[in-house]
This record gives C-alpha cells, sequence and structure tokens, in this order.
C-alpha cells in the first residue's frame, strides 16, 4: 500500500530538517582575521639548550589560515592558526628537528621531519576568532586538517593531534 504524496513528501521533509550533517573539514584556507598582538607567553620552546617563552603575537606573525572541522574530542567551528613549518621557519628552528610537543597534562607527542613531509599540521590558536584558552582545548592545539573526517570516522590514527600545548622542544 502507498502513502499518499503529501504524507511522503511531509516525511522527507521532516527528516531533512531533523538530519544534521557532522562539519565536514575544509581545506584550510588564508585567514582574513587580524594577528594577534598579546605579548603573554601561552608556551615554552626548547631548542639547543635554550628555553625562550613564545606568545600568540609571536605565534601569529606567520600567515594565519583556517579550516571548519569537527574535532574529534567535541569543539568544532572555525580552528585558525598557522602551519606548524611556518612557525619552525619563523623561530629560527632546525627543519630536520624532531619535535616533542608536551601538553598541560603532560601528554607527549612526536612529529618527525618526515612525519612533516608527509602531512601538514596547523598550530590552532583561536576557535571561531576567539583565542583557545585552557578550558577550551589551548591556549595552542596541534590538528592536521586533512585527516580530520577520517580521525572522527576511526579511519585514521588521532596520536599526532595534541591540545593545551605548554612545550615544544626541537630534538
Amino acid at each position: 500500500m502507498s502513502r499518499p504524496l503529501h504524507l511522503t513528501l511531509s516525511l522527507a521533509a521532516l527528516t531533512t530538517c531533523l538530519f544534521v550533517a557532522p562539519v565536514q573539514a575544509t581545506a584550510a584556507a588564508p585567514s582574513e582575521l587580524t594577528p594577534s598582538q598579546d605579548e603573554t607567553p601561552i608556551l615554552t620552546l626548547h631548542s639547543d639548550d635554550e628555553r625562550r617563552p613564545v606568545s600568540r603575537a609571536e605565534i601569529e606573525s606567520s600567515p594565519l589560515h583556517e579550516v571548519t572541522l569537527q574535532h574529534f574530542e567535541g569543539p568544532q567551528g572555525s580552528f585558525a592558526g598557522v602551519w606548524l613549518d611556518d612557525f619552525l621557519d619563523s623561530q629560527n628552528l632546525d627543519a630536520s628537528a624532531t619535535l616533542r610537543l608536551i601538553a598541560h597534562d603532560d601528554y607527549t607527542v612526536f612529529i618527525t621531519p618526515q612525519d612533516r613531509e608527509e602531512t601538514r599540521y596547523l598550530l590552532a590558536t583561536r576557535l571561531d576568532g576567539d583565542p583557545l584558552t585552557l578550558t577550551e582545548f589551548g591556549p595552542t592545539m596541534l590538528i592536521v586538517p586533512a585527516d580530520a573526517q577520517a580521525v572522527e570516522a576511526g579511519t585514521a590514527s588521532s596520536t599526532h593531534w595534541i591540545w593545551s600545548i605548554r612545550d615544544i622542544q626541537a630534538q
């Protein structure tokens, strides 16, 4: 037995209205955000027996990029930051160094030069234009825009994603 046409259309409309698609990652694009002027240190950079504090303004002195995605831990929206390689260049760090990123909870991620050749990493400092804070997975987080959908679907590893970064060590 077939349903009346108006009922079929109403069910289709209802299904469309109720279905909420997850935020899909889009390619990172240059951002129109104004770089931060905040000189307050938000992480510590370690290299060649040197420790130096780095501010949001220093990080955002490299060109800002934005990507819209659903982070697998919950936050979603437009993440803005700088490409990790651009940040390393701006800090005069050796491109052949392996990076150790350490979060405020001591979670650690290692990123090798080979990893950086194969994948682009975004050092995010903002979500929807606002600075990331410790309560929002900040003040910085490392995301992999190209892997966002696969990580969310569970078909790619999230081991290189790290948030609440407090230290970056070049080894």
